[in-house]
């Protein structure tokens, strides 16, 4: 998948120890996403991820460096839904634009692959990403009470975001 100085490639193997590394670079993050890609986590999560059927887990580029990590979720064609979630990048690209590139690359892939919606589920907690979410254009639909139960034990509502295909540029 390519984007606007960005790209992505499907996880694998090959990626394992890399993305492990990138993911150890900010140890605290962790604390407010529902799984833990931090040191002591990262191999039992990852593996999460990849076990699941519907997931894609994709690693991504700034140019030619690594940058992070982001999924597509419940990829469900029936429904043409799916949710992009799991992103983490390293704390340097974090504020320069490139969440919006990533963003915009994912979107305009699962639009083309015939999905008509996309969401994003955000821990109530996680304000940055909830502005983040406000500045792409999706609509906030709502608060999931107790949605979860995250890796630390914290019951986490979640704010559910969407874009449809119908609004997107």
């Amino acid at each position: 998948m390519n984007g606007d100085g960005c790209h992505a490639e499907l996880y694998t193997d090959d990626w394992h120890d890399a993305l492990r590394s990138a993911c150890a670079e900010d140890g605290e993050i962790w604390q407010i996403y529902a799984n833990n890609f931090g040191p002591d986590g990262f191999d039992d999560s990852i593996a999460l991820y990849r076990s699941t059927p519907r997931n894609r887990t994709f690693i991504l580029f700034e140019g030619d460096e690594f940058a992070g990590m982001s999924s597509f979720l419940g990829i469900d064609e029936g429904r043409g839904v799916l949710e992009i979630g799991g992103t983490y990048y390293r704390p340097k690209f974090r504020g320069t634009g490139f969440n919006r590139r990533v963003k915009d690359m994912m979107l305009r892939r699962a639009f083309d692959c015939g999905f008509r919606r996309v969401e994003f589920r955000v821990d109530e907690r996680n304000k940055r990403s909830q502005a983040a979410m406000a500045k792409l254009g999706a609509s906030r639909e709502g608060v999931m009470r107790a949605d979860r139960i995250t890796w630390t034990g914290h019951v986490r509502d979640t704010v559910l975001f969407s874009i449809l295909k119908d609004e997107w540029k």
